[in-house]
C-alpha cells in the first residue's frame, strides 16, 4: 500500500467554492452539529447550505474554524482509504484538526478545542496578519524580499512579530500599530492578480506573544480535555515529533495550549521533518480548498526533494497522473 502522509490546512482555506460539501447523514456532521447547537451556534450544515457565501458570517473565527475543521477531518478519512499514512502535520490550525485525525483527541475533544480556541481569538481585540512573499516567480528564495521582511520587523518597536514560515510567504502579525506598520514598510509587491503585503480578513495576531490571554483561557477553559498518544506520528510547529511511541502527553497539551498559541509556527520544518524522517510517496492535502499545494512545492523546492530544484521540476512531477507528488482533496 502507498505510503502517505496527510497535512491539514489552516484558517484562510475557507472560500465561497468549499459551500455545500458537507454530507448531512455522515455521523460525524451529525455530531458537529449537536455540538454547535450546545454552543448556541448556527449549525454548520446550515452555514453549508446557505444561499450565499457572506464573508461576515462563514469568515466569523467561530464558523470558519469549525467549518474547515470539519471538512478536513472528512477528507482526511477518505484519505486514509487510499494509502497508509505514515505521519501527520498541519499549518497553524490545522494542528488541532491533526490532533483529531491521529486520535490525540477523540473527534467530541478535537471538536471542543477548535471551537473553544475561535472564541477566545473573537474575544481578543486589536491586531492581524499578514502574507508577504519571500520567493521569486521560479519559487526560488529570494534574498531582497527576505531582507525586506526582516526589515519591516525590526523596525516596528516591537508591534509587529514573525508568525508563520509558510513556505515560499512570510506571514506576519501584529498589534493595529504593528500592522499598520508593516503594510508601509514592506516594498509593495505585484504577483498574478494579487498584491502584497495582504492583509488577511479577520485574522487576530496568533503565534505571537500578543495572544498570550488566549493561552491562558485555553488552558482553563479546555482543563478537562483528555489527551492521548497520537496513533499515527505527528510534527508540530517546530518540527518536533509525537509518535505512538514517545509521546508525553503533558508535553503535547503544553505545546497545543501554551507554545505554539504565542510563538512562530514553522509549518515549512514541520513538511521538512515529514519528507525526511518518512519519506512518503505523496502528501495528500484535505479541504477545504487548496492552499497548500504550492506552498508544499516551494518547500519540496527548496529541499531538493527528489531533485525538485524549481517551479517547473514541481509541475513536472505534478503532471505525473499515475502518482502525483502533492494530491489536492478539493
Amino acid at each position: 500500500m502507498k505510503r502517505i502522509a496527510i497535512v491539514l490546512p489552516g484558517r484562510g482555506s475557507y472560500t465561497e467554492k468549499s459551500m455545500g460539501a458537507l454530507p448531512r447523514e455522515h455521523a460525524w456532521v451529525q455530531r458537529a452539529d449537536e455540538l454547535r447547537v450546545g454552543y448556541g451556534l448556527t449549525k454548520l450544515t446550515d452555514l453549508d447550505a446557505a444561499e450565499k457565501f457572506s464573508a461576515a458570517t462563514h469568515l466569523r473565527p467561530a464558523n470558519v474554524s469549525a467549518l474547515i475543521w470539519l471538512a478536513s477531518m472528512l477528507d482526511a478519512q477518505t484519505a486514509m482509504t487510499e494509502g497508509r499514512c505514515v505521519a501527520v502535520a498541519g499549518n497553524s490550525m490545522g494542528w488541532y484538526t491533526a490532533l483529531a485525525v491521529t486520535g490525540a483527541l477523540d473527534f467530541d475533544d478535537g471538536f471542543r478545542l477548535v471551537q473553544e480556541m475561535s472564541l477566545l481569538q473573537e474575544e481578543l481585540r486589536g491586531g492581524g496578519q499578514c502574507i508577504y512573499p519571500l520567493v521569486d516567480e521560479h519559487w526560488r528564495p529570494d534574498p531582497e524580499r527576505r531582507a525586506a521582511v526582516d526589515a519591516a520587523l525590526a523596525t516596528s518597536d516591537g508591534e509587529a512579530y514573525p508568525s508563520i514560515d509558510l513556505g515560499g510567504y512570510a506571514v506576519l502579525a501584529g498589534s493595529d500599530v504593528g500592522m499598520a506598520h508593516l503594510m508601509r514598510a514592506l516594498p509593495p509587491l505585484q504577483v498574478g492578480q494579487a498584491r502584497y503585503p495582504f492583509k488577511l480578513v479577520q485574522h487576530g495576531p496568533y503565534h505571537t506573544p500578543l495572544t498570550a490571554e488566549v493561552s491562558e483561557q485555553a488552558r482553563a477553559r479546555l482543563s478537562r480535555l483528555t489527551w492521548r498518544r497520537p496513533q499515527i506520528p505527528m510534527i508540530d510547529g517546530r518540527g518536533v515529533r509525537f509518535t505512538p511511541w514517545s509521546t508525553d502527553v503533558k508535553s503535547l497539551r503544553d505545546y497545543t495550549l501554551r507554545t505554539q498559541v504565542v510563538e512562530p509556527y514553522d509549518f515549512s520544518s514541520s513538511v521538512r521533518v515529514l519528507l525526511r524522517e518518512y519519506a512518503p510517496e505523496a502528501i495528500y492535502l484535505p479541504g477545504p480548498g487548496n492552499t497548500l499545494g504550492g506552498v508544499c512545492g516551494q518547500i519540496l523546492i527548496a529541499d531538493g526533494w527528489r531533485r525538485i530544484r524549481s517551479r517547473a521540476d514541481f509541475e513536472a512531477a505534478q503532471a505525473r497522473e499515475d502518482a502525483p507528488l502533492v494530491s489536492m482533496r478539493r
